[in-house]
């Protein structure tokens, strides 16, 4: 089993950067892919970027060159660098390991 928790949400005006943390529990995530993913109101879960155990990076069109997705296996964290915040990346931001495993989400706000 696999415990998920992020954090690092918040309200950041349009510009600005936020960093997700993704920490996991319950086992090391160090030879997962790990995703990001996100949800806004009304809209489907949809794909961020993820890690892999070897640290290649994926990122979604909309995303690229503004977020920056990174591991630390040592405290076994996920992190979300975000920067060039614009409205439309409001939304529920989520973790994932393994398919399964999701955490709870943290509420990312940005406002014009």
């Amino acid at each position: 089993q696999v415990q998920l928790v992020e954090s690092g949400g918040g309200l950041v005006q349009a510009g600005g950067s936020l960093r997700l943390s993704c920490t996991a529990s319950g086992r090391s995530i160090s030879t997962y892919t790990v995703g990001w993913f996100r949800q806004a109101p009304g809209k489907e879960r949809a794909f961020v970027a993820s890690i892999s155990w070897s640290s290649s990076t994926v990122y979604a069109d909309s995303v690229k060159g503004r977020f920056t997705v990174s591991r630390d296996n040592g405290k076994n964290t996920v992190y979300l660098q975000m920067n060039s915040l614009k409205p439309e990346d409001t939304a529920v931001y989520y973790c994932n390991v393994a398919v399964n495993y999701w955490g709870q989400g943290t509420q990312v706000t940005v406002s014009s």
